[in-house]
């Protein structure tokens, strides 16, 4: 098997591993606020990563060399987590992956400003056929508009915006900086509004947050095993495999049966997401290929960032190379 094929196959498997993530998020929803999910997902996570970041060798500080692309970074973490965890919990599963899945589309738009992207014409007209799967998904006029889809919508945009500042900052930051701080601030906030919807969690609850923060490490793991094993252009599309479990699970958890026209949505946002990563294997296509190396798993400030850890290994990788020559 080659080096492609295996990269596939373990992105494949940690999507699914997400997704079964994501389930868990949902169940809990219907009893608890997003608030309280996500202190105690960043609870019981944070000893779990803890162990990541102390093998970070890099040397430096606490302190971030851009303090306000860092800050911006931070907010739009805490706001994804809270909006993707509360559209779980009300919306069904394939329809919020389907919203979600706008990520890469809102990245290469927010490229333009942020990392001076240069977006010729047919990746301009993958975006707008992304955002008329939306508008198809979100079928405006003829249903009723929820909560719930705003924070999808929400969810999506400010994920493309963590993800993006990190492909400006990222080369320069260290990957403790730019995992810490979105989860200390995710602890910090959830935590004050905790006493508002604070509700007694029995302990299978808990052991099901517990199982949530395993599996966000697990999943993560795997992912960066599958990059490092493929190029990122074959990997990345792989994470529109959850729209398959989460058809899956939907129906055999939730009874949630997406309709056709869910399903055409989500076909439109997924070609054209896919296009876009094609497109930015390409090296004439795109200078600064920002929907691959952001690695395309929203970042909810819960759990580890693969892309900084990625940069880490290749550095420790390249030191322990030196040093045996």
């Amino acid at each position: 098997m080659g080096h492609n094929a295996k990269g596939a196959l373990l992105a494949l498997f940690s999507f699914a591993i997400f997704a079964i993530h994501d389930v868990i998020v949902k169940l809990l929803g219907a009893s608890y606020a997003p608030f309280q999910i996500l202190f105690f997902s960043v609870l019981f996570s944070f000893p779990l990563v803890s162990l990541l970041l102390i093998r970070d060798t890099t040397p430096g500080h606490l302190r971030p060399i851009h303090p306000w692309w860092t800050a911006l970074r931070t907010v739009s973490a805490v706001i994804t987590g809270l909006s993707v965890f509360y559209a779980f919990s009300v919306l069904p599963l394939a329809q919020t992956y389907a919203i979600l899945f706008a990520q890469p589309l809102l990245i290469t738009v927010l490229a333009i400003p942020i990392l001076g992207e240069r977006v010729r014409l047919r990746r301009w007209i993958a975006v707008f056929v992304g955002l008329a799967g939306v508008m198809v998904v979100l079928r405006p006029g003829s249903t009723e508009l929820t909560l719930g889809h705003g924070a999808a919508l929400v969810g999506a945009f400010f994920g493309a915006l963590a993800s993006i500042v990190v492909r400006k900052i990222g080369q320069e930051e260290r990957s403790v900086v730019l995992l810490l701080y979105p989860m200390l601030t995710n602890f910090v906030v959830m935590a004050c509004a905790l006493p508002f919807v604070y509700q007694p969690m029995p302990i299978e609850h808990l052991g099901g947050v517990g199982v949530m923060a395993v599996l966000a490490l697990s999943g993560g793991l795997v992912l960066i095993s599958a990059y490092r094993k493929g190029e990122a252009v074959i990997v990345a599309p792989m994470q529109y495999s959850q729209l398959l479990w989460a058809t899956l699970y939907g129906a055999l958890v939730f009874g949630e049966w997406p309709d056709g026209t869910t399903l055409l949505g989500a076909v439109l946002i997924i070609g054209s997401g896919v296009y876009i990563v094609l497109r930015e294997g390409r090296s004439s296509a795109s200078e600064n290929t920002p929907v691959l190396r952001t690695r395309n798993r929203l970042e909810t400030g819960t759990s580890l960032r693969i892309g900084p850890l990625i940069r880490a290994m290749k550095r420790r990788d390249k030191v322990i190379r030196q040093g045996t020559q």
